[in-house]
């Protein structure tokens, strides 16, 4: 694949990320910028380099980070509270912009790149175009629209996380973040309780 200089040029934006969200494992809380290898949309297929997610609302990162295609061809949309209690929502800072490649719009089109890339439910188109990019550029990583809430995401780079992004530590339990109950409601989301199974002689 060519990297067109002057597409890229085109497409270069530059963007404050402040007011952003980041969704980790509570288990990560202490460490929200924290970052690790993973077969994610444009991750590393060769394990060069990590990244990190970053979502224009909290709607978005419970959607993309929770939620993605679990009720595809399902009429109950339900989740055990539980699985909110494994989850920490971050909102991010960052001390300067990040220097982005715009693939909201007509990006991807305009590279030559299959729109798979950025929509699609599958990744791998999306993770070979993010390693020549990063390989040959020095970009500070990708913003695009969310397949499921069309908001904006950003994949950021390792080689701008730690330079340009803060966030509060240890991050929030998602479950006391106010806005919880509305988004889930948003997105026609039932929370439920498991139920205890119940011991033999006893109640």
């Amino acid at each position: 694949m060519t990297l067109d200089r002057v597409v890229l040029q085109r497409l270069a934006v530059r963007e404050d990320v402040t007011g952003y969200v980041r969704i980790v494992g509570r288990a990560h809380a202490a460490t929200p910028l924290g970052m690790g290898f993973g077969k994610t949309r444009f991750s590393s297929p060769k394990d060069k380099f990590r990244l990190l997610y970053l979502a224009q609302d909290p709607m978005t990162a419970v959607a993309e980070t929770i939620v993605r295609d679990r009720f595809e061809r399902k009429t109950k949309r339900e989740i055990l509270q539980e699985e909110f209690d494994l989850y920490s929502v971050a909102a991010i800072r960052n001390s300067a912009p990040l220097f982005l490649l715009d693939l909201r719009h007509e990006g991807a089109s305009l590279l030559g790149v299959s729109t798979d890339a950025v929509r699609a439910k599958a990744q791998l188109a999306g993770r070979r175009f993010s390693q020549q990019l990063y390989d040959r550029t020095d970009f500070d990583g990708i913003i695009y629209m969310s397949r499921i809430t069309n908001k904006q995401c950003i994949a950021v780079y390792d080689r701008a996380a730690t330079l340009k992004l803060e966030a509060d530590s240890p991050a929030l339990d998602l479950p006391r973040l106010g806005s919880l109950q509305a988004i889930l409601n948003m997105l026609h989301i039932t929370v439920i309780a498991r139920v205890s199974a119940s011991v033999p002689g006893l109640g």
